[in-house]
């Protein structure tokens, strides 16, 4: 590398591409970095116009959503504001932390390449492999989340879907991502305890261990939830299970590296068994596939147990990159939808209950319940597992990393505007009479009615006809405490896919679309999230044991396959068994763990780039850190100390237990004993829990700030990176290959097969 393209303020690493020999008889290894430069740097009129026109268009986007204030805004200005802003921080924002903190040397082999064993290490194309990694983040958080923070107003939920994104969420993905490669795809406590020694990288091991559980189990409850007496979606999202099977064959055998062939073929399979779900729903088979949530439960559990042992290519990727056909498409149809249709949204930019901590849907202040609530939408600590565990894993280039984590969340930001978008499309009488409990509406028309109009919002009337009239168009019996926010999402999507094509026919159509489409959104996180719990604890283990570490060795796989699967699976199974229902007792511990666990992220990025030295720049991490550790800090005092029953745990312990010790048979929320003891022995575990991760939390973040000072002290310290191996493939970075890059790839294509160097494992 160039002293010319190397930044002065970023040391010499010794394992540079200097000492990096290439192959003589092959092509180049990697575009040359003064000519990557120069690629880059090169602006003709035409792409500055370009990007002058999408600053302007972001700029009045934004105006228009945070100034201007009017009865109703439209909402093509969220689509708008999103996507301009998503592309200027990628193209200049994440090539910013590429070129001063990263410096990826395409010279160097990546796991996948030096570790090939074609189990977990294996080289996978760059566009497959964001398929996978952004199914396996995307699950229940960019969905739900934002359809619940709705009740604060659009204008909080949508700054902090995008701009956290883009200066927190991305940027965690992208260092944890690159990190984890560089050090053979180790996972995020196993990292923490090599840089952080042994008390924060023991808090760590152990809080990364047991939010995984957590988070995989909510994750799944989710799942059953919107599968539960759905034939539709049993049987569509059953049926990716063999065509991912198929693809993976395809791929690896049959037309190897025929990437856009096999996704052609996929598409179109998928494409049928969503159909074919609608066409037998009404048949004997539909009969035959409604299941209630227990027999779903334990078919996910077997389903987690079989994915996370089977061969990444033959399973988890070609299913997750098949998934994400599906839910790129469906968002990119609701993104152009929006633009056409235009709707008007009449939601307040910050409502009544923003300052409150009594709201019908979410108990707390805006700060710092909204962030907690949002959770994966703009920054999530479970990205930062998957980061570390099966992605770097399947990375073929380093700078792939930059278009994978950084451009991967970008994308599940996105998904989390939509689902604000939608959510607050809907009329704002139907979104309260959903999201409110069955213990405020009472369950039925009559009861939702009374209590939305009690709330004395302005504009709202609901009438129950509104609510019968919605739930007849939609297909279901009753829409009224449909909590969880996925049945939200469902009706706003339907509103304006109807708005759209036309015929409130097929309101029910797009309806159960939307709920198969959320639980197949969720389940590839469940799979995905699996795997990387497993390499979790092989790595814990493997501080012993140091044969566990071996991700080679089947028995130990399968070992801590099944112990991590009996972790989040008998959580799953107590929350499908949950008199309440599990996602009401889970989901808030899930947001405030998840952002405990990002917060713990950036704590380990921050002590490795300390001894980098690279503290010009530092202030990426430590911005993104700082507000990530107040804001989680503050919502667990709350959880924990908070008087009100509605928002603290123990509060709600002491309450219900109370009552029990007086002898009332109902409580609140709970009509029953069993009720009421339920919600003592939940609180007490939540409240329990919410103590232990935030002290983890609090140790391990302070245990990095010691040795980032430290390591500022002595001017960096030793890295604890994989030694340096040289590089014997080629492939592009982005998404599309740029003239360089071309250039040589036509130089591998026309190279003699036998010449060409044998890989372990590919796409």
């Amino acid at each position: 590398m160039s002293e010319n393209h190397r930044h002065r303020d970023v040391p010499r690493e010794p394992e540079d591409a200097d000492v990096l020999i290439q192959d003589p008889d092959l092509p180049p290894v990697a575009v040359d970095p003064e000519t990557a430069e120069a690629e880059d740097r090169q602006w003709t009129p035409m792409k500055i116009a370009l990007w002058a026109g999408i600053a302007l268009l972001g700029g009045v986007s934004w105006y228009m959503l945070a100034l201007v204030r009017g009865e109703t805004v439209n909402a093509i200005w969220f689509v708008f504001a999103a996507v301009c802003t998503y592309f200027i921080a990628y193209r200049f924002y994440s090539k910013f932390i590429e070129r001063k903190l990263l410096q990826p040397n395409d010279r160097r082999a990546t796991p996948a390449e030096y570790k090939a064993d074609g189990k977990d290490y294996a080289a996978t194309d760059r566009r497959v492999l964001y398929g996978h990694h952004f199914a396996a983040i995307a699950g229940a958080g960019p969905l739900v989340g934002p359809v619940l923070a709705a009740q604060m107003g659009y204008l909080p939920g949508t700054i902090w879907i995008i701009i956290g994104v883009v200066l927190a969420g991305a940027v965690q993905d992208y260092l944890v991502m690159f990190f984890s490669m560089r050090r053979g795809g180790r996972s995020l406590g196993q990292m923490a305890r090599e840089e952080l020694g042994r008390v924060g990288g023991t808090a760590a091991l152990i809080a990364t261990l047991t939010i995984m559980i957590i988070i995989v189990a909510i994750l799944a409850l989710v799942v059953v939830n919107a599968l539960a007496e759905s034939p539709w979606g049993v049987f569509s999202v059953g049926m990716t299970i063999p065509i991912a099977l198929f693809m993976g064959v395809y791929l690896r055998f049959l037309r190897p590296g025929k990437v856009t062939e096999v996704s052609i073929i996929g598409f179109v399979l998928l494409l049928l068994a969503i159909i074919g779900g609608g066409m037998i729903a009404d048949t004997a088979l539909g009969d035959f596939l409604t299941l209630d949530k227990t027999v779903i439960a334990w078919g996910i559990i077997i389903y987690g147990f079989i994915a996370a042992v089977l061969p990444v290519w033959l399973l988890l990727a070609p299913r997750d990159y098949l998934s994400t056909f599906m839910k790129v498409g469906t968002i990119v149809m609701l993104a152009v939808a929006i633009i056409i249709v235009r709707p008007e949204i009449t939601v307040p930019a910050i409502s009544e209950f923003a300052s409150a901590d009594n709201g019908p849907v979410v108990a707390g202040p805006l700060f710092p319940f909204l962030f907690v609530t949002i959770a994966c939408g703009a920054l999530s600590g479970f990205h930062a597992l998957i980061s570390s565990g099966t992605t770097p894993k399947m990375i073929e280039k380093e700078r792939q990393t930059r278009f994978i984590g950084y451009g991967g969340m970008l994308m599940e930001s996105f998904v989390a505007i939509m689902a604000l978008v939608a959510a607050i499309s809907i009329d704002r009488g139907i979104y309260f009479a959903m999201n409110s409990s069955a213990a405020a509406t009472g369950g039925t028309v009559e009861g939702a009615v009374a209590f939305v109009n009690s709330l004395g919002l302005a504009g709202v009337n609901l009438t129950p006809d509104m609510l019968t009239n919605m739930a007849a168009n939609v297909g279901e019996e009753s829409i009224v405490s449909r909590t969880g926010g996925a049945p939200t999402l469902a009706v706003g999507l339907a509103q304006i896919m109807q708005s759209l094509i036309g015929g409130s026919s097929m309101m029910a159509f797009w309806y159960h679309f939307a709920i198969m489409f959320e639980a197949l959104f969720i389940l590839t996180a469940v799979d995905a999230g699996t795997r990387v719990a497993r390499f979790m604890l092989q790595d814990s283990i493997g501080n012993f044991i140091p044969k566990f570490r071996d991700t080679g060795w089947r028995t130990g796989a399968w070992i801590c396959t099944a112990v991590m699967v009996g972790g989040w699976g008998s959580i799953l199974i107590m929350g499908v068994t949950d008199p309440l229902g599990g996602i009401n007792t889970l989901f808030p511990l899930f947001g405030i763990a998840n952002q405990l666990l990002a917060a713990i992220a950036l704590a380990i990025c921050l002590a490795i780039l300390a001894k980098k030295n690279v503290f010009k720049y530092i202030w990426i991490v430590v911005l993104p850190l700082a507000f990530a550790s107040v804001v989680t800090i503050t919502a667990s005092m709350y959880k924990i100390f908070s008087p009100v029953p509605a928002v603290g745990y123990w509060a709600q312990h002491n309450a219900f237990k109370a009552a029990l010790d007086r002898g009332e048979t109902s409580f609140g929320t709970a009509k029953t004993v069993e009720a009421m003891e339920a919600v003592v022995r939940n609180t007490f575990i939540q409240g329990t829990l919410s103590i232990v991760f935030v002290t983890l939390a609090i140790i391990v973040i302070i245990t990095a700030v010691i040795a980032s000072i430290r390591s500022f002290r002595s001017g960096g310290a030793a890295s604890a990176e994989d030694p340096a191996v040289a590089s014997r493939t080629f492939a592009p970075a982005g998404f599309l290959a740029t003239p360089a890059e071309k250039e040589i790839q036509a130089q591998w294509d026309a190279l003699p097969q036998d010449r060409k160097p044998l890989r372990k494992a590919h796409s």
